[in-house]
């Protein structure tokens, strides 16, 4: 009997857990801001391409710009032997279209060297999203 309600015990604490990590390593694509944040994070800081698709639109895709910009960082780091990081500034967005929303920043492009900031500069972008099963990153654009 003792070993039947550990056993039963045993089960229902994996279970919990189980609902535990899945909460915890949930997508979430509730907000565009948020969106774009995780987006940005995959996409520019950890340059994760697989974990940058989860926040991406499955049709229509259009990231030549921001892709074009990863490209630029990468060849800087490589020619210039500095570490190029990026981060943005608040996030708004816009919008009113049902299932679409445009997401603003400025991405603040740092390159360091020996732990010494060596350059810094501010771009506006642009990203519009849409609404997809959660919200989508579906193109970007530096804004002038």
């Amino acid at each position: 009997m003792a070993a039947g309600i550990m056993a039963l015990l045993c089960l229902g604490g994996i279970g919990v857990f189980i609902s535990f990590y899945d909460e915890a390593t949930k997508i979430e694509r509730a907000a565009p801001d948020a969106v774009v944040d995780q987006f940005l994070r995959a996409y520019l800081v950890n340059r994760d391409d697989q974990e940058a698709e989860l926040f991406t639109c499955k049709n229509g895709l259009d990231l030549a710009a921001i892709s074009t910009l990863r490209t630029d960082l990468v060849a800087r780091e490589k020619e210039f032997d500095v570490n190029v990081s990026v981060s943005w500034s608040t996030l708004t967005v816009s919008g009113s279209e049902e299932g679409r929303r445009t997401v603003t920043t400025d991405l603040l492009i740092t390159g360091s060297s020996g732990g010494t900031a060596r350059s810094r500069s501010s771009e506006p972008w642009s990203f519009s999203l849409i609404d997809d099963d959660g919200w989508r990153v579906c193109s970007s654009a530096k804004l002038p």
